[in-house]
């Protein structure tokens, strides 16, 4: 009975450290590839072209 009850409180529900590191890595990655292309001329200039049009849509 001991033993059985040693197991289920050692049991690992949580992520280790080095998952952590890669979902941050991952995380990293992907906020990279997210600021390259928000801040790309096209997207750029589409954007601000959005907030024009929603700005002067009340007047």
């Amino acid at each position: 009975m001991c033993g059985k009850m040693r197991k289920l409180l050692r049991r690992d529900a949580g992520m280790v450290t080095s998952e952590y590191a890669m979902g941050i890595i991952a995380a990293v990655g992907f906020a990279a590839v997210l600021y390259a292309v928000v801040t790309s001329g096209q997207v750029s200039a589409e954007l601000q072209d959005i907030v024009k049009r929603a700005l002067s849509a009340g007047t």
